[in-house]
């Protein structure tokens, strides 16, 4: 067998002998002008032709060109070749000859430049449905196409004035590189959008003659006839595309470079490479001017995708905030579900039976309750295997309560993520949402939008908001930051101003409350101010505005962090929270009502100051106002 080509001046043909299926070199003569300086040859390519066993020729063409070690594309379909090949010019001139002994490809013919370095980093044969994506059913270039109109007949008629349109049908990317003087963009993204470009051109255009292009001519091949389908009546197309015109015509009437889909990026009248540049990240093509832009980073940006660290924040937070609302809508606990609610067994139940210790540890149900649980198999451990009422259990046992196809209460929905980075999320908080699972809430809560929005990452809230209250949640992205934030909230470094509308005019503008809360829960869930044995607590309180209604707005610091603290005091002193029916007693005013129902509760976590868990800097972060919090925006900065 004859070696590969090796790059001498000898030229030679390979193929696989289908039989043999062995590599034949058969000579052939070469023509192609390389130089010593541009000893690469690439060519361009194409035929709308019926091929048959596309498998077969696939792998006899993969093999001839690895041996000659050509780079670049083939595709082929069923409706032809296309093809982007460079090599050493005997090699070329070897897969030219082989192509066109093909049946159909004889009058197969290409577009040659040259140049030092290989432009193609590997090599690729594909089959494809269509050699050139396009979509539209019944387009045939093999059958017939629009008439073709020679490069150097097009130059004559724009030496002349003569009236035309020349539309370009290529890619915006690639006519920003250059095009024709005067030109008309299809202003496409992609060849298959092209039909829809079409529809948006002028009605009076189907009566005038329009002269396609394209890089090597067979996209318009299909752009054509495509046209006269729609009631273009006087189409041609530019043979051979820009490439053909600068080898027979130069670079006239013709301003930049011409796109090409190689390392080359562009190539210049002379179809010598040019000094354009691809953005790795976003593609398009560069000039030289476009390359001094500070914002061109090579591998990173450029100028037509660069986007300062601001704009980078504000497309995240745009992007989390469109993943919150798709989490949220509808909401999780609006579809019939399986709720787990888990019990830890305490030291006191260590030895107790299932009964007893779900009766000793949840006792504000009656036994009849929990018998009738254990008798449904909704009392499991913890890998779901359902317990008997008389099973032992022991201390540390995790047991769960299965609550059947459950559907939960309706919650707002609507968190707005306000800032991200790799440590924090900070949040605004609707109301009603509860933050964590508990009671009627599993998956409408605040914890399980964070689960989903960010998985695989679980964000922490470092701190709670009642499920009334709305404003600043902050949030941490890990274990780690999670415990350097909450031990800021439990040393009291975190300065925290809520706005809170009160029922009452204060007759101070500033005023506190050191009044200590209980640290048990009454029966209803609420605490209580006691003196004896109750926790420090101290709140500072500013009249903002005193409203005719009788209400009153009102910027509370706790000092402290006590559970419902600042709900407490306020009705402590006798100015009970509008819309507080927990701390509220003889509320006669009118009530702000929410779409869901209840009254929203007038209180909102306005604005929270801390460092941060990971660089220490100092930061403090506002929410808008709620709509009963309205006030003069002059005074409202007053209280940073």
């Amino acid at each position: 067998m004859t070696s590969p080509i090796t790059g001498d001046t000898r030229s030679a043909l390979h193929f696989v002998d289908d039989t043999a299926r062995s590599i034949i070199v058969l000579p052939v003569k070469s023509e192609l002008k390389t130089t010593p300086a541009l000893p690469i040859v690439n060519i361009a390519a194409y035929r709308f032709t019926p091929l048959h066993e596309l498998q077969a020729l696939r792998s006899e063409l993969l093999s001839l060109c690895r041996l000659s070690q050509l780079r670049g594309t083939i595709l082929l379909s069923n409706e032809g070749i296309n093809l982007f090949m460079a090599g050493e010019a005997a090699a070329i001139e070897s897969l030219l000859a082989r192509l066109r002994a093909i049946a159909g490809l004889e009058p197969l013919s290409a577009k040659y430049s040259y140049t030092a370095q290989q432009p193609f980093r590997r090599l690729l044969v594909r089959i494809k449905r269509e050699i050139i994506a396009f979509g539209v059913p019944g387009i045939d270039p093999g059958q017939r196409t629009s008439p073709k109109l020679a490069p150097r007949q097009l130059k004559a008629w724009l030496d002349e004035g003569r009236p035309i349109t020349l539309l370009d049908t290529r890619n915006d990317y690639e006519v920003k590189l250059g095009t024709f003087e005067n030109a008309l963009a299809a202003g496409v993204d992609h060849f298959r959008d092209f039909p829809a470009a079409v529809a948006k051109l002028p009605a009076e255009l189907k009566d005038q003659t329009i002269v396609m292009f394209c890089t090597g001519g067979i996209r318009c091949e299909k752009a054509g006839p495509y046209m006269e389908s729609q009631g273009f009546r006087n189409v041609l197309q530019l043979e051979g595309g820009i490439l053909k015109y600068f080898e027979d015509c130069g670079g006239a009437h013709y301003r930049g470079d011409c796109f090409v889909f190689d390392q080359r990026v562009g190539v210049d009248p002379a179809l010598m490479e040019s000094n354009a540049a691809q953005c790795f990240k976003c593609l398009s093509p560069l000039t030289a001017e476009e390359q001094k832009d500070a914002r061109y980073v090579p591998g990173q940006s450029c100028p037509w995708c660069y986007r300062s660290d601001a704009e980078k924040a504000a497309d995240l937070l745009q992007t989390r905030n469109l993943a919150m609302r798709t989490a949220m809508n509808p909401l999780p606990g609006s579809t019939p579900a399986d709720i787990f609610r888990p019990l830890r067994v305490p030291q006191d139940c260590d030895g107790l039976s299932v009964l007893e210790t779900f009766c000793r540890l949840l006792g504000h149900l009656p036994a009849d309750h929990w018998e009738e649980e254990c008798r449904a198999g909704n009392l499991l451990d913890s890998s779901h295997q359902v317990l008997g009422a008389a099973d032992i259990v022991h201390a540390g046992d995790r047991l769960l309560h299965r609550h059947p196809q459950t559907i939960e209460p309706d919650v707002d929905g609507n968190v707005t993520v306000l800032y991200e980075d790799e440590a924090l999320l900070v949040l605004n908080k609707p109301a009603p949402l509860p933050m964590h699972e508990g009671g009627r809430f599993t998956r409408n809560t605040l914890q399980h939008a964070l689960n989903i929005v960010y998985r695989p990452q679980k964000p922490r809230p470092a701190h709670r908001l009642d499920a009334n209250t709305t404003g600043l949640v902050i949030a941490a992205r890990n274990s780690h930051f999670a415990r350097r934030l909450q031990s800021q909230f439990a040393e009291g470094r975190v300065g925290k101003t809520y706005l809170v509308r009160v029922q009452g005019h204060p007759l101070q503008d500033e005023f506190r409350c050191d009044a200590p809360i209980g640290r048990e829960s009454c029966a209803s869930g609420t605490r209580k101010v006691d003196e004896c044995n109750g926790d420090k607590a101290t709140t500072l309180f500013t009249v903002l505005q005193r409203s005719p209604d009788g209400t009153s707005l009102l910027a509370a610091r706790p000092i402290t962090g006590r559970t419902n603290q600042i709900r407490i005091h306020c009705a402590c002193l006798g100015f009970a929270v509008v819309g507080d029916a927990a701390y509220r007693e003889g509320d006669t005013l009118p009530r702000l009502t929410k779409e869901m129902g209840e009254p929203p509760l007038c209180l909102h976590a306005w604005q929270i100051s801390f460092s941060h868990p990971a660089s220490g800097e100092s930061l403090t972060f506002t929410a808008p106002p709620p709509d009963w919090a309205t006030l003069d925006s002059n005074l409202l900065p007053a209280l940073v």
